[in-house]
């Protein structure tokens, strides 16, 4: 999938002409790295808004065309404003074709209701982990990767070292040991004391 959003250098910086361009629907946001200067930019709002809402705007490559000029970015960062749906600043990645980028990448759970754990004894499935950091080289970026569910049974887990990887894309996990990324276990309820009535019972 290829996502391209238009983009203009901006001229005036600081929190005051920030507010200035937020008030009149722009949205203030820069692109960085690549071996060039940080370049300031204003994009429209309402399209960047609609972008943010879908999953891969998060985790692909992205065509930033600033005054006409391609660039390939990732997103590294939005903010939020605390209450209202409006998006207060966006940060862009340049990415060089030939060097490796680490991103996170959204899991896609299947057949978790076909599982074992779950048609045979239905178990509740937790999914601990929805996404991974990841690295790999540009043109091997998965927009997502696939966790498998079909044979999960009551009791087990699954592991971040269980994931089955595209080519060419390697984990960039974080700290120790091997994370739970998925388990399946009973859900159990508090069992009914048919015994203590309703309280008319000799004391």
């Amino acid at each position: 999938m290829t996502i391209t959003f238009k983009a203009k250098r901006r001229e005036q910086q600081g929190s005051s002409a920030s507010r200035r361009l937020r008030r009149a629907g722009q949205l203030p946001g820069i692109i960085y790295g690549g071996g060039k200067e940080a370049a300031p930019v204003v994009l429209d709002h309402n399209e960047l808004f609609h972008l943010l809402k879908k999953e891969a705007f998060h985790s692909s490559l992205l065509t930033a065309e600033v005054d006409g000029i391609r660039e390939t970015v990732v997103l590294r960062d939005a903010q939020w404003h605390p209450y209202k749906q409006q998006a207060l600043h966006l940060d862009f990645q340049r990415i060089d074709a030939g060097q490796t980028i680490h991103i996170k990448v959204p899991l896609h759970f299947i057949n978790g209701e076909t599982s074992p754990a779950v048609k045979l004894r239905g178990c509740h499935i937790s999914h601990i982990m929805t996404e991974i950091d990841v690295k790999c080289l540009p043109a091997d970026l998965p927009e997502f990767i696939t966790v498998d569910l079909a044979n999960l049974e009551e009791g087990h887990t699954l592991h971040i070292s269980h994931l089955t990887l595209p080519k060419g894309v390697e984990l960039a996990h974080h700290g120790e040991g091997d994370p739970v990324v998925v388990n399946a276990q009973q859900s159990h309820t508090a069992p009914v004391d048919e015994e203590a009535g309703d309280g008319t019972g000799a004391a």
